[in-house]
């Protein structure tokens, strides 16, 4: 079954990038950096989810990345479905919700990132949720045309797809955007690129 070991993120200032995911979040063994120089303009076309116990923990880490750097997108608050979460962009322009299912805290904040959701926001979700089928990821979630998340299997990363113009919209930001992503997907047993151009890397072959 194809799973997300880790993702790489592409920055222009790599020392500044490595610095700002350490400190804002701790070690995140699902998250790495790297550097390139590729034009990218406005959204990239994903959003990164960091999932935690409650919302104190939510408040804690978007303390932090505020405080290192990142620029408020949606101050964190209560959800309309019951949950509590936030949204930032990083210096790197990565555009980050830090939520947490929990509707009150049951134990004291740990900061802690319990769970990474990387969503893509594709041109046609039934078109790109039928060629991560046939990539070997299953479907662990599908609502129609809207929406498709999978299971992680062995990964450490969730990968669920979004509508472009719908994450965009439901992440606060505009959905206008030109360039590389600045994104590399890694795991599975070969490199490939899915409809929308995002890319998968065997984890072998990634250098950090």
């Amino acid at each position: 079954m194809t799973s997300i070991d880790h993702l790489v993120l592409e920055a222009t200032d790599l020392g500044a990038a490595q610095d700002f995911y350490t400190r804002a979040f701790g070690p995140l063994p699902q998250l790495t950096v790297s550097e390139s120089t590729a034009p990218s303009t406005g959204f990239r076309g994903f959003t990164l989810g960091l999932d935690a116990a409650g919302p104190a923990d939510v408040d804690r880490l978007y303390r932090a990345a505020i405080t290192v750097g990142a620029s408020e997108v949606k101050a964190p608050k209560k959800q309309f479905w019951g949950g509590y979460s936030g949204v930032l962009c990083s210096p790197d322009r990565a555009i980050i919700k830090i939520a947490a299912n929990a509707k009150k805290d049951e134990g004291p904040s740990t900061g802690k990132v319990e769970r990474v959701v990387l969503l893509l926001g594709v041109t046609s979700v039934k078109a790109t949720k039928e060629f991560y089928v046939s990539q070997g990821m299953e479907i662990a979630k599908s609502f129609g045309s809207k929406y498709a998340e999978f299971a992680p299997g062995a990964g450490r990363v969730t990968l669920g797809l979004y509508k472009r113009a719908g994450l965009a919209k439901e992440f606060g930001v505009a959905p206008e955007g030109t360039g590389s992503s600045r994104l590399r997907i890694v795991g599975g047993a070969e490199s490939f690129a899915d409809p929308d151009g995002f890319t998968w890397e065997p984890a072998r072959s990634t250098v950090a």
